[in-house]
């Protein structure tokens, strides 16, 4: 949720906006690439991410009345809504419970996050929580598939394996991957690497080709090509070019 400025997400091929009136609601950890798109002296970027416990997300559906979705059911993980006045109210009573005392902040956190899944339950993003909740739909064994990618991204990617150990046909995993994540498998294993491959070499200091073998790239020109194609820059002169916009940042 952003208090102030904008964003712009970037998933795959598809760019995601959202500001003061709107709210970001993710159901999985996904490769993403972000930009803020407005911040200025007079009026910085000033944001908030809320981690929501699917436990605590069941636990409200069932309270509340909302169905679970049936196994068929896939949603995006990734998606923008409208951010409503009672949700808005929340989430501000539980920022300011930062300058609350110790006790009271320990009472009201667990109710007022109740309430704010409440609330997302009730509105646009209530199908995407659902999903968050349930086990055994396809969106949450995609999620595992996802977590797996994740740990893994630097070994060769044997769709056959994952999709049998899941339960799905190699098709459907490919059909309820991309539907949840708006990339196929492969792709999402290349943008977890050459993100990886960029964090190396600005955070190691590591050259292009060692940040590309540490990733699992055997081929340093297929590294080159596909880094560029991403993020506009071959990999030296990219990395290049952030340290010099971090330290124009850092100031004097």
């Amino acid at each position: 949720m952003i208090a102030q400025g904008e964003k712009e997400v970037l998933l795959g091929d598809e760019s995601y906006r959202y500001d003061a009136e709107r709210c970001l609601v993710t159901a999985a950890s996904l490769p993403t690439a972000i930009r803020v798109t407005e911040d200025t002296e007079e009026r910085p970027y000033l944001g908030v991410v809320l981690g929501l416990d699917p436990a605590l997300v069941g636990s409200v559906m069932v309270e509340a009345g909302h169905p679970a979705p049936g196994d068929r059911t896939t949603v995006r993980a990734f998606d923008v809504g409208p951010l409503g006045a009672g949700l808005l109210d929340a989430v501000v009573r539980l920022v300011r419970l930062l300058d609350a005392p110790a006790e009271q902040a320990r009472f009201l956190r667990p109710l007022i996050t109740r309430e704010i899944v409440f609330r997302l339950l009730e509105g646009e993003q209530g199908g995407r929580l659902r999903q968050i909740a349930v086990l055994g739909g396809h969106a949450h064994r995609i999620a595992g598939a996802l977590e797996r990618l994740r740990r893994d991204f630097d070994r060769p990617l044997r769709i056959e394996d994952i999709a049998r150990e899941l339960g799905m046909s190699v098709s459907g995993f490919h059909h309820h991957f991309k539907a949840v994540t708006a990339m196929s498998p492969l792709q999402f294993q290349k943008r977890m690497r050459l993100q990886e491959a960029r964090n190396l070499m600005l955070g190691e200091h590591l050259d292009a080709a060692g940040a590309g073998h540490r990733v699992g790239y055997g081929d340093a020109s297929q590294f080159n090509r596909e880094y560029k194609r991403l993020f506009g820059a071959p990999p030296a002169r990219d990395a290049e070019r952030l340290r010099e916009a971090a330290a124009a940042g850092a100031g004097p």
